[in-house]
């Protein structure tokens, strides 16, 4: 922990140097506020997921639809009170790409045009542009999918819903990672009473 301004605060957790807005596959772990249980419960190794839980699920598995950067999912479950997924920035042959937040759930009620790039974000002599996430970044495609969800909680009678403040990630650099990871994944909820 660092002192800034009288405050002490944890650092980042990304790796210094890496371009979290270029090609690359992640390992991406999202917990609910104090690890609550919103999203349902495991029985027998298996998720029953909550509306709630339903709702992060569908969200996720609509990532790559509502993304303008060539994004793709593999691998993800939804468990109690986490997220574990397989997240790709793929190559594109566009580097200027903009992402809308909110932009991962479009349904009837939900109409979110607005940019996840703050016009302060945009502006390089902006302090903020400094510790904005980059749009099309991981980052900012993590802050999308948190921000829908906690739209459709917040405006469909779940107001106590809320995130963690920050994600987990790890960079898969290989195929022998990439199982490893797949396998974590696909036997979280058998281990779920261990958690």
């Amino acid at each position: 922990m660092t002192l800034f301004k009288r405050r002490y605060r944890i650092e980042t957790a990304r790796l210094r140097g890496w371009n979290y807005g270029g090609a690359g596959w992640y390992f991406v772990t999202i917990c609910t506020r104090n690890r609550q249980t919103f999203f349902g419960v495991v029985e027998n190794g298996v998720v029953r997921l909550s509306p709630i839980g339903e709702i992060a699920r569908d969200y996720w598995a609509q990532i790559p639809h509502h993304m303008t950067a060539n994004v793709a999912i593999d691998a993800f479950v939804v468990m109690p009170n986490h997220i574990h997924g397989i997240v790709a920035i793929l190559e594109s042959p566009n580097a200027n790409v903009e992402t809308l937040q909110c932009n991962v759930a479009v349904v009837e009620t939900l109409h979110c045009n607005v940019s996840t790039t703050a016009p302060a974000a945009r502006d390089p002599d902006n302090p903020v542009a400094r510790i904005s996430p980059r749009a099309g970044s991981l980052g900012a495609i993590i802050r999308s999918y948190k921000s829908a969800v906690s739209y459709w909680c917040h405006h469909n009678g779940y107001a106590g819903f809320g995130w963690q403040a920050r994600f987990y990630d790890r960079i898969i650099r290989n195929e022998r990672a990439l199982r490893i990871v797949r396998r974590y994944i696909a036997r979280n909820p058998a281990k779920w009473k261990y958690d």
